[in-house]
């Protein structure tokens, strides 16, 4: 079953939800029509499983990349981070992008359940970031609004990768980034 969900996320990943037929769902996962209607419902049912799955994977990562921040290192825990999002869009064995960052944009044309998990996840993804900022000096409002911006900028990454931006030029903008929240949180000391 998790070889049949990782092979339905990365065809989802790949080509997106409006792009992604029941066919190129049954030539990824190797199972029929009938045996995917009858192992996981509809399309849609299948897509939730998968954002799940994704959600899953890659936000046990960022838990573990922002909890230095609960050593009170804020900007170690916002560059692991995005070291968490470079990595993975350095793998060669993902698509490029972040199937959430892909669903969040196709949310006005998705079903009501799946545009709200992808809000959620957006949601949770700022909420970890303001978790690790909170143990800063930072006034809640100021975690908040960081937290966003840096949200902004991991979302931009996969936007790039998938624009064919190189690995420099995103290390480049996640540079530039940590260099003004560094300044920001240190002119605050």
């Amino acid at each position: 079953m998790d070889i049949v969900l990782d092979a339905a996320m990365v065809q989802f990943w790949r080509a997106g939800y409006a792009d992604t037929s029941l066919d190129d769902l049954s030539r990824a996962t190797g199972l029929n029509r009938s045996s995917i209607y009858s192992s996981f419902g509809d399309k849609d049912s299948l897509y939730l499983r998968c954002l799940d799955r994704y959600a899953v994977r890659y936000g046990d990562r960022y838990d573990q990349a922002l909890s230095s921040g609960a050593c009170g290192e804020p900007l170690r825990a916002v560059q692991a981070f995005f070291e968490v999002t470079l990595q993975r869009i350095a793998d060669p064995d993902v698509p490029d992008g972040c199937l959430m960052a892909q669903t969040a944009m196709a949310t006005p044309v998705l079903s009501p359940a799946i545009a709200t998990r992808a809000i959620e996840a957006v949601g949770l993804q700022r909420a970890r970031l303001r978790t690790a900022l909170n143990l800063t000096e930072l006034t809640e409002g100021d975690a908040e609004n960081y937290a966003t911006h840096i949200l902004a900028v991991n979302l931009s990454l996969a936007v790039m990768s998938r624009a064919q931006a190189s690995q420099q030029q995103l290390r480049t903008i996640v540079d530039i980034s940590m260099s003004a929240l560094s300044q920001a949180l240190h002119s605050r000391d």
